[in-house]
């Protein structure tokens, strides 16, 4: 027999447990999303919840409900970071020993954050699939509590409790998009808002390279996907879960997909604008909105889901939000080989107010002239006109362009 759903009742029971674990996280206007959408935009902060992600809710109540025996016995999960640190914050306050496997390659700052909270970590696998494999196995020889990222209804009841926050913080909302791996978040959020107003609009967003639930949705059940390929860590999950596949059959509008080059502008633009750390998976409401922003009817809730992204990783998506963005400009150049050829074309750059930010001569081509040496630079420019003001420029000088 198939376990019922959890119920509204369920979810605001959920909020009673989680009073003084879990804090009702802030939700801000943003005005240059508003003034994209034309209408409000408001984001929920699940960022700034304890352990840097919404995970907490769930992992908390589930395991808060485990008898005395099973407490005894433990508990095991499988996560990339975010999970991992909720079960083991959970684990800590509830005095229950825990064991997280953790795929290889996960961030650094999150295996770190999970030992600090207590958690015993052992790293298996290359995905969060392939480490739940073996944190299933480890459950069976051990007798500990598998508290699974997503499929159970304990934890879509416990994510459910942000639906509670969103109508609270924003009764008018009328669109609410939330980032989506296995679906519990989506799942416990859709079930809390159309039970208690069945008229908002709720939409998930995936990675386009970890997208599991178009296909499943279409199929009527879950489907694993036979690869995946995203740095949203936080939502790369290979098969939608029992549970909260059935709650977004029943309550969710719609699936949307962003691409890794929309993560990383919208994980920018959140850093620069809103002055808020998102990792990439925290990002993808807010990318779906940048992609489309017509597309949603407001006032729009965009929940950022968690904000542990590893620096370097930061970095590096940076760097691919800013090109994405059209703030990085690369593009060859021939120029006279010549005294004085390399700093006439610096002297166009500068006058341009484009920042060089790399060069690299060659000479040795069958396209060139002898006479010639072909620059390769990538310059900083303040977007996308700009960039097109500094090639113009220099095709004006006399330049030959290529990218």
């Amino acid at each position: 027999m198939t376990d019922p759903l959890p119920t509204l009742a369920d979810i605001e029971t959920a909020r009673e447990a989680l009073e003084g674990v879990a804090i009702c996280t802030p939700m801000e206007e943003s005005r240059w999303l508003s003034g994209i959408a034309r209408g409000p935009v408001l984001l929920k902060a699940e960022n700034l919840q304890r352990t840097g992600s919404f995970k907490i809710r769930g992992a908390y109540l589930r395991m808060s409900r485990l008898s005395a025996e099973e407490r005894a016995n433990g508990v095991v999960a499988a996560s990339a970071g975010n999970h991992a640190q909720g079960v083991a914050l959970a684990a800590q306050l509830l005095g229950i020993h825990s064991t997280v496997f953790m795929p290889e390659g996960a961030p650094i700052p999150k295996e770190k954050a999970t030992r600090g909270y207590g958690a015993e970590v052992v790293f298996h696998g290359h995905s969060v699939d392939e480490a739940l494999v073996r944190a299933k196995a480890f459950a069976a020889e051990t007798g500990a509590v598998l508290i699974h990222p997503f499929d159970h209804a304990d934890i879509v009841t416990g994510q459910g409790t942000c639906g509670l926050e969103i109508l609270d913080q924003c009764p008018e909302a009328r669109t609410v998009l939330v980032p989506t791996g296995g679906g519990g978040f989506l799942a416990g959020i859709a079930t809390a808002i159309k039970q208690r107003q069945p008229d908002v609009r709720v939409v998930g967003v995936q990675a386009e390279g970890a997208a599991a639930y178009p296909g499943s949705l279409a199929q009527g059940h879950p489907v694993p996907l036979a690869a995946m390929s995203t740095m949203a860590d936080g939502i790369a999950v290979g098969c939608p879960g029992e549970v909260p596949f059935r709650a977004i059959q029943q309550y969710v509008d719609e699936i949307l997909t962003v691409s890794e080059e929309s993560l990383s502008r919208a994980l920018l633009m959140l850093l620069e604008r809103a002055k808020l750390v998102v990792e990439p998976a925290g990002a993808a409401a807010v990318a779906a909105m940048l992609d489309d922003p017509e597309r949603f009817e407001t006032p729009a809730v965009a929940v950022l889901s968690g904000g542990n992204v590893d620096p370097l990783l930061l970095m590096r998506v940076m760097r691919h939000g800013m090109a994405a963005a059209g703030r990085y400009l690369s593009f060859k150049v021939r120029i006279p080989d010549l005294p004085g050829g390399l700093a006439r074309l610096l002297g166009e750059l500068a006058e341009a107010e484009a920042n060089v930010l790399d060069v690299v001569h060659e000479r040795t081509s069958t396209h060139l002239h002898l006479d010639e040496v072909e620059v390769a630079l990538q310059v900083e420019t303040r977007g996308p006109e700009h960039a097109d003001r500094v090639l113009n420029r220099l095709r004006a000088s006399g330049y030959y362009l290529s990218r």
